[in-house]
Order: structure tokens, then C-alpha cells, then sequence
């Protein structure tokens, strides 16, 4: 077999529990995302794009639709040896599922040895954001680093949700990594933002084995990359940032470039889609250089109606395949295919999954309806929170989320 140069981890098999409900029924890379697409798609895109096309993706919690999705979608040329593949926990290093993130990497040693790569990728799989990998992979390679952490600049009241990077004196050399620190130091000439890590990082293929190795048999490890793995190859000296920031992307315009979201809870969720939908948005869909890939099931196109008694009002939305407006207003919205909209209803700021029916006079305000929910006619949904609070999720910031398939009263 040749030698495969660049081999890509995808990282898919956390529960996502502050995204519930929407990962009730399925694992968080699996969770639909601006109309066509599901969470995985947008990791996955960036690696095939930027030519590293023989990719795992290592799976674990409610795993099925995630399976199927990849196994639908993501068919690569066998020929020239190409593929993404999900990968199960196996038990090959005993009878117990994936311990972390580095445990998941130490159980499937066995996909590295058989593709035998000079550097390996480990992508988390649940962001959006477009990136060219083979940047990050060039620094790797110029710096002679064991392990190239990805780093944007986040607010510093943020820092309690990622893994902090603090850089040597040089601007590469990671001289400190803590992960979710609950007080740190902002930036030097910039005391507002840290460092934080991004969940993907390039490996020496010989440094990620032996850390791996080393880390499984440490009984007092959390066995998770961003907790272990990158601390101790920070103490060895061996770990550099790659600052996302001078990222170029073909098609990616000034507004987008270094844009980057972690979608971990509901209103990341909302406020990541309401971002799709500007004149000039903040994260771009349409851009056909470096393209988000997908499939969708054929569906025909998308129907607007307007009738004399009920106009029909459409304001900076995004509109699937398969979708009806019939007489109804939509402002600010996400409508995945087969979503239908009854006469005189009012959709805004909302996100409504494949399926979605909102009946005759019903308003959907400030929500995330998950797939084949029905909301009858006259309903109500983010008019009154407390009322809602009742019935569904709210987030802590005010936003509704209906749960797949539940019934709305």
C-alpha cells in the first residue's frame, strides 16, 4: 500500500447534553444545520476541499444517523484509494466504550498503523467554519512541532468554555495550555481576548502514537486531548499554536474570514443560524470556491403562495427544497426542506427543521422545532416563555426548542 502523507481523525463522539433536546435521538455531529446540512458536513468539507481525503470518523453515543449520513453522503473515489468511513468503538484495548478523546484515538491505533501517515489530523466535528488544513500543515511542518494546536481569539469571558493557549515569546511556541479555566490573563496588548484552542490540531503520526500510548496508562488521566495530550507535549516543548486568523480561504470575503463558532448549546445554535441570513452574512453558504457538501433526499422546489385575504411575506430567510409558504409571513428564518407554513402564520427568527408544519394563525418567535413537528393552527410559540417554559426547552436566553416529533398543544 503507499504511504498516505496526511491522514484525517474526525472526532464525533460526544453526547452533546447542553444541546438537548436536540441530541435526544442523536449524536451532536449528526444535529441538521442551516437547512441542508448536518454539523459533520462543515469538518468534513474542509478536509476533502483541502485534499485530505482518507478520513475517519470516530463515533460512539446514538450514532445512527450520523452512520447513516456519512455512509449516504460522504462516498469518495475508491479508486485513488479515497474514503470517509465511521468508525464505531470497538473494544480493541479491552471491554469498555471510548474513556475521552485520547482514548478514542489509543482504542483505533490500529486505522493508523494500517494507513502508516507522516502527520495526522484530529478534528473536532461539531463547528462552523471554513478552514484550509494544508496551512496549518505547512507550519507544522516548517516548525518541526509535535503537535499544531489550532487558536482563535475569543472574548475572554469565554474562557471558561475552551482550552486557553498561552504563547511563548516567539508567537508559535505554546508556553501554557489550560483547559476551561475558570479565571486567566486576556492577551498581551489585548487584555479583552485569549487564545483558545479550536479542537483541531495536526500531529507528528510518531508524537500522537506515543502520547496516546503513554496517556492510556495513566490510571489518574481523564484520557482527553485538550485535558492531557496537549499539556504534556506543551511541558515537553513539543506543541505550537496555528493562529486561524491568517487562514486564507478562496471565495471567503473579509467579513467571514477567522469566523468560527462552537454550536455546544442552544443559543450558539440560534444565534450560529441567524448569522446565515444578512445580505452579506456573517458565515457564507454560497460560496462556491470552497463549497459546503452535503446531500439532500429529491425534493421539488421550494413554493411561495399569496392570496388575496393573506399576503405572503418573506424577509431575509433561508428557503429548502420542498418547502410551502402558503399566505404566511417568514422574517429572519431557517426553513429545512418539506417545511410547510399555513395561511396567515407568522415564522421569525426561528429555526424549523425538515418536516416542520406550523398550522393556519400560529406564531413561531425566537424557536428551534425539530424535525416532524406539528404546531397547530393558532398556536403560540415564544409569546409567552413562561407559558412555554411549561411545554418545552427554553434556553437562558429565551430561546424555544421543540424536541423531535413532540406533540405542541
Amino acid at each position: 500500500m503507499a504511504r498516505t502523507r496526511v491522514f484525517g481523525i474526525v472526532l464525533a463522539g460526544g453526547e452533546g447534553k447542553r444541546l438537548l433536546p436536540l441530541t435526544a435521538d442523536r449524536a451532536k455531529p449528526a444535529v441538521p444545520f442551516g437547512g441542508s446540512y448536518r454539523l459533520i458536513d462543515f469538518v468534513l468539507s474542509n478536509l476533502v476541499n483541502g485534499r485530505i481525503r482518507r478520513i475517519v470518523v470516530l463515533t460512539q453515543y446514538k450514532s445512527h444517523s450520523l452512520d447513516r449520513h456519512i455512509s449516504t453522503t460522504w462516498r469518495l473515489s475508491s479508486l485513488v484509494g479515497d474514503y470517509v468511513t465511521p468508525v464505531p468503538a470497538q473494544m480493541r484495548r479491552g471491554p469498555h466504550w471510548f474513556q475521552g478523546s485520547a482514548d478514542a484515538i489509543y482504542q483505533s491505533l490500529n486505522l493508523i498503523y494500517d494507513e502508516q501517515p507522516a502527520f495526522v489530523c484530529v478534528f473536532g466535528a461539531d463547528h462552523i467554519y471554513r478552514m484550509d488544513p494544508r496551512q496549518m500543515i505547512q507550519q507544522h511542518l516548517q516548525t518541526g512541532a509535535g503537535v499544531t494546536v489550532a487558536g482563535i481569539r475569543v472574548p475572554i469571558h469565554e474562557a471558561p468554555r475552551v482550552g486557553v493557549i498561552e504563547v511563548a515569546a516567539d508567537g508559535r511556541r505554546i508556553e501554557r495550555f489550560i483547559e476551561k479555566p475558570k479565571r486567566t490573563a486576556g492577551l498581551a496588548g489585548d487584555p479583552d481576548h485569549v487564545m483558545a484552542s479550536m479542537g483541531n490540531y495536526v500531529f507528528t503520526t510518531k508524537t500522537l502514537i506515543e502520547a496516546v500510548v503513554t496517556d492510556a496508562a495513566d490510571s489518574g488521566s481523564s484520557h482527553d486531548i485538550g485535558g492531557n495530550i496537549i499539556p504534556n507535549l506543551v511541558d515537553a516543548g513539543d506543541a505550537y499554536v496555528y493562529d486561524f486568523a491568517s487562514n486564507v480561504v478562496p471565495g471567503v470575503s473579509e467579513r467571514e474570514r477567522g469566523y468560527w463558532r462552537d454550536v455546544g448549546t442552544l443559543d450558539a445554535f440560534h444565534h450560529a443560524h441567524m448569522d446565515l441570513l444578512s445580505a452579506e452574512p456573517a458565515f457564507d453558504l454560497y460560496d462556491e470556491e470552497w463549497p459546503i457538501l452535503t446531500w439532500n433526499e429529491p425534493a421539488p422546489p421550494a413554493r411561495l403562495l399569496s392570496h388575496a385575504d393573506s399576503d405572503l411575506s418573506v424577509e431575509d430567510c433561508l428557503i429548502s427544497a420542498g418547502s410551502i409558504l402558503d399566505g404566511a409571513t417568514a422574517i429572519r428564518s431557517v426553513l429545512s426542506p418539506g417545511t410547510r407554513i399555513g395561511r396567515g402564520a407568522l415564522v421569525e427568527r426561528a429555526v424549523l427543521m425538515s418536516g416542520v408544519t406550523v398550522g393556519e394563525g400560529a406564531i413561531v418567535r425566537d424557536a428551534i422545532v425539530d424535525k416532524n413537528v406539528e404546531i397547530p393552527d393558532g398556536a403560540r410559540v415564544g409569546v409567552d416563555l413562561e407559558l412555554d417554559r411549561d411545554r418545552f426547552a427554553v434556553s437562558p436566553g429565551g430561546i424555544v426548542v421543540i424536541g423531535k416529533g413532540q406533540k405542541v398543544e
